[in-house]
């Protein structure tokens, strides 16, 4: 029989998503609904469990026990891979550290409930496109026509930028300065925002597109034809268009699995081709840890090649007079005679 009642456990969880995310934290819309998501689904575990209702389930029934036989769970009857599993793994914890605080009672359950350790995932190498992709899909939109303008337009944009779709479809033309310095003011995770400057080519396509829209009081950059900023399918759907495009001229790009973030992540490697500090990239791109920016060098294999060929000359192993080393025959005669 449970020894709480679920209004502790409700109440807990209404202050978690409507007092601390959003008010404390200052977490985004997809954070919040990543949170809901892997909570919804551990508290209708759970109650099955223990074969009662979701309306039964209290405090008590949220033990390390009960997360540890959750997070098995979503790996073997979800089907889902590690690196989800610590991301489910991570929304708990930020609910149970939400608990910690609010309910010092239980911190031993709620202690034992943080020690849970996460999975060793597998890193996989960021898909990236280098530079002559990029231009090949940017290039590909009929200009001719005012949604062909849009789409260049955002495509340059996105690998100026390397903006995450969500702060290109939340971009306003107020966000703008398009005369020098030219410059945008992106919006991104947690409330964050940071300029970035815009190449010339950049801010002339969004000044024309500016002048398409002259008379109306649409407010965002990037909209369909309702005058509603693109969705995240919508602007996907585009970069696809353009890749099968692309993709009859440069073969190569039918085999990649090309998605809005991997301009993102073409962006960021271009910037360390380029030579520009690691550090600058993490600001440029928005990442909250070095470590995140960190992983394009261990992608990018051309970088590796040219470091190893510098290291090498600069390194001065081999004598530019060097001969070769030959055996003599009387070494040869005693190795032969042990």
């Amino acid at each position: 029989m449970t020894r709480t009642t679920s209004g502790e456990l409700f109440a807990l969880v209404e202050s978690f998503f409507i007092e601390y995310l959003p008010r404390q934290r200052g977490a985004s819309v997809h954070t919040i609904r990543a949170y809901r998501d892997a909570l919804k689904l551990l508290f209708e575990f759970t109650a099955q469990s223990h074969g009662r209702d979701l309306s039964s389930l209290g405090l008590d029934d949220l033990d390390a026990d009960a997360i540890a036989a959750f997070l098995d769970h979503i790996e073997a009857s979800r089907s889902n891979s590690a690196a989800t599993r610590n991301c489910r793994r991570a929304a708990i914890r930020g609910f149970f550290k939400h608990l910690l605080r609010n309910d010092l009672a239980r911190s031993m359950q709620y202690s034992r409930i943080l020690a849970i350790p996460s999975k060793k995932a597998r890193q996989r190498p960021s898909t990236y496109l280098e530079a002559d992709d990029v231009r090949a899909i940017i290039a590909k939109p009929d200009r001719q026509t005012n949604d062909g303008w849009r789409d260049y337009t955002l495509l340059l944009f996105l690998y100026n930028c390397g903006a995450r779709v969500a702060e290109a479809t939340a971009m306003q033309w107020a966000d703008l300065q398009l005369t020098p310095p030219r410059q945008v003011r992106l919006h991104g995770k947690g409330r964050k925002e940071r300029l970035l400057p815009l190449w010339r080519e950049t801010a002339g396509a969004l000044h024309r597109l500016r002048g398409m829209t002259t008379g109306t009081d649409q407010q965002y950059v990037f909209v369909n034809h309702n005058g509603q900023p693109l969705t995240r399918d919508g602007i996907a759907y585009i970069l696809r268009k353009y890749v099968s495009t692309a993709a009859k001229e440069r073969p190569t790009l039918a085999h990649k699995h090309i998605t809005p973030h991997v301009l993102r992540h073409s962006c960021a490697v271009a910037l360390l081709q380029s030579g520009t500090d690691v550090t600058v990239i993490r600001d440029y791109l928005g990442h909250a840890s070095v470590g995140t920016t960190g992983r394009y060098i261990t992608t990018n294999l051309q970088m590796k090649r040219d470091a190893m060929e510098t290291f090498w000359r600069h390194a001065g192993i081999e004598p530019a007079n060097a001969k070769p080393w030959k055996p003599k025959a009387d070494l040869l005669a005693f190795l032969q005679s042990l």
